[in-house]
């Protein structure tokens, strides 16, 4: 993900018949949980910026739980791209990040706050004063204590980037590391995180441990010196995502047995230039069971889902669309029924789209799971000529953060769940206020987003 976006204007719109309302939650002032610290650049003409903690990686309601609480959960901490400062100050990004120990002058990620603990939070709606509260916070800590930052992983299969820290200088990788995205929480009270930069998915107690990790099977030796143990579960071509285009969206079946993993934006099979073209995004269903050991989570189907035509958000105004790799998946959340709402979307513009897994065609185990398989799933469009049949998308809502829509939102819409009514529950993710967007919490009425 891209973590710079301009800030939307917060508001409580009413929009014409036939449109969505859309009502707008703000932090409730003091929550001293929702606190940083400022970044104080060290490099020359850069100015300061204020940080606060972002909760809107991803969302879920527990359908046991209170009408207006959902859970939450932040990603990998403050985190931008050399080329972002450029934009958020007058920097050169060769000068805030030089040449430096294999990293080439002005390339990397810049992490201001790299001792961040990854949270799942606990968050409560107050429909009188339309503001929100964070009740409760897990700070992700492995079996030993230590807390979980989101620093890259050290990774010699699938590849990784190596972590700056506030002065643009290198950070050393963390084995333990996670950038937390999709979540899911059991009706146990366990929790499952999606697993976005070296990929895969995190069980987590309801304390906040993180109990284990299931990794592209042929991975898990890089993991070798993790505080916990990491299965090799998911098919190994998951290793081929893009660097930070993993599992970002995560979802549970009706009766909790089954998580479904959908990775961000479809993998770099053969390579980089097959990546940057294609429309053919992966869909994982994985049963969850229970070893010798502890869990176990057993792909049990693959599915393809195919990205929107870039074309259309251009035509929306957004500027960030730009070609097939400027879209990405952020989140889905269960309809019922094997019916899931999905978040497309650019920072500007997102589209939310009903899927179906009835009907499309099973590949798990095929030749498509293979990287030899030439030309590969990612390289061909035409799925009919291959015999696949993608899930069916239904476009259900567009949210656009752009001037001059009848109802705006606010850009970089990644967490999303349904409320006790069946309303629909977007959170964006603010990039710890890197650009000055503040968190906002949106319930969706007159939409024909509900369970199914």
């Amino acid at each position: 993900m891209r973590t710079f976006v301009a800030a939307a204007t917060s508001f409580i719109a009413i929009s014409v018949a036939h449109a969505e309302t859309v009502t707008i939650y703000a932090a409730a002032p003091g929550q001293e949980v929702l606190a940083l610290e400022q970044y104080k650049p060290t490099f020359p003409g850069a100015t300061m910026l204020n940080l606060d903690v972002g909760i809107g990686s991803a969302a879920f309601r527990d359908p046991a739980g209170a009408e207006n609480t959902f859970y939450t959960v932040s990603d990998r901490g403050p985190n931008f791209t050399c080329g972002d400062l450029e934009d958020l100050m007058p920097v050169k990004k060769e000068d805030a990040c030089p040449e430096v120990e294999g990293i080439k002058a002005g390339e990397g990620r810049i992490y201001p706050v790299p001792g961040y603990n990854v949270s799942i939070y606990q968050v409560a709606l107050d429909p009188a004063a339309k503001t929100f509260t964070v009740t409760n916070a897990w700070p992700l800590k492995t079996p030993g204590g230590k807390p979980i930052v989101g620093l890259t992983n050290p990774l010699t299969i699938a590849k990784t980037d190596k972590p700056r820290d506030g002065a643009g200088q290198p950070l050393p990788q963390d084995i333990n590391a996670i950038d937390a995205e999709g979540l899911v929480r059991l009706a146990d009270g366990r929790f499952f995180i999606g697993e976005e930069n070296a990929t895969g998915i995190a069980e987590v107690s309801p304390e906040g441990v993180v109990v284990r990790r299931f990794v592209p099977a042929g991975t898990e030796g890089d993991f070798a010196l993790a505080d916990y143990p990491v299965s090799g579960s998911i098919p190994a071509i998951y290793a081929k995502r893009t660097s930070n285009r993993g599992i970002e969206s995560l979802s549970v079946s009706d009766d909790g047995k089954f998580l479904y993993a959908l990775v961000q934006n479809p993998l770099a099979v053969p390579d980089a230039k097959a990546y940057g073209k294609a429309i053919n995004a992966r869909l994982l269903k994985l049963e969850i069971g229970t070893g010798s050991d502890g869990t176990t989570l057993t792909p049990v189907a693959e599915y393809v889902y195919q990205l929107d035509d870039w074309n259309a958000f251009a035509a929306l105004g957004a500027t960030d669309a730009e070609k097939p790799s400027s879209l990405r998946i952020s989140e889905m959340t269960a309809l019922g029924h094997e019916h899931f709402l999905v978040d497309e979307r650019t920072d500007q513009v997102a589209k939310f789209f009903e899927i179906a897994l009835e009907g499309a065609t099973d590949i798990l185990g095929s030749k498509w799971d293979d990287e030899a398989t030439s030309p590969s799933l990612e390289q061909t469009d035409d799925l009919a000529s291959i015999s696949i049949v993608p899930v069916t998308k239904t476009e259900r809502l567009v949210a656009s953060s752009l001037e001059g829509v009848v109802t705006r939102y606010p850009g970089k819409l990644e967490g999303m769940t349904l409320t006790a009514d069946g309303k629909l529950m977007l959170i964006n993710d603010n990039d710890f206020g890197i650009a000055g967007a503040a968190t906002e919490i949106l319930v969706v009425e007159g939409t024909e987003i509900g369970p199914r």
